[in-house]
């Protein structure tokens, strides 16, 4: 059975793959060209927790999957990569969800790190009580 601390230390690295995948988007916010010649797709990881016997759940990451939404068209009729209206095909990468994602992540550590610190205080007394 899984321990707070295995719980929280589950929560931490599921976050620190957000932090790290969020930080992948805003680099490529203006990447036009990636594999197969077409702009960079955003990316989200998905996260899913498996019932297990008892209250300790800890988070799982079931994969890093792309957003379907369509990339952003921009007027820029002086930019290599326009097509000959003009226009050039952005990401559909965020900045300012991505921002708020990026609060939310580190939250959400933020607040494993205080269940595994508290969870070992608790613990380091508990001993002392057994002197």
């Amino acid at each position: 059975m899984p321990t707070i601390f295995d719980v929280a230390a589950s929560g931490m690295e599921a976050q620190r793959l957000r932090l790290n995948t969020i930080a992948s988007n805003l680099a490529n916010v203006n990447t036009t060209k990636g594999p197969g010649g077409l702009p960079y797709r955003r990316r989200d990881v998905v996260f899913a927790s498996i019932p297990q016997k008892g209250f300790l759940v800890p988070v799982r990451v079931m994969g890093i999957v792309q957003d379907q939404r369509p990339f952003r068209r921009v007027y820029e009729p002086g930019h290599p990569e326009a097509d000959e209206e003009g226009y050039v095909m952005l990401p559909n990468v965020d900045p300012v969800e991505e921002m708020v994602n990026m609060l939310s992540a580190m939250r959400a550590y933020e607040a494993n790190v205080a269940v595994f610190n508290s969870a070992k205080d608790m613990a380091l007394r508990a001993l002392e009580i057994g002197r």
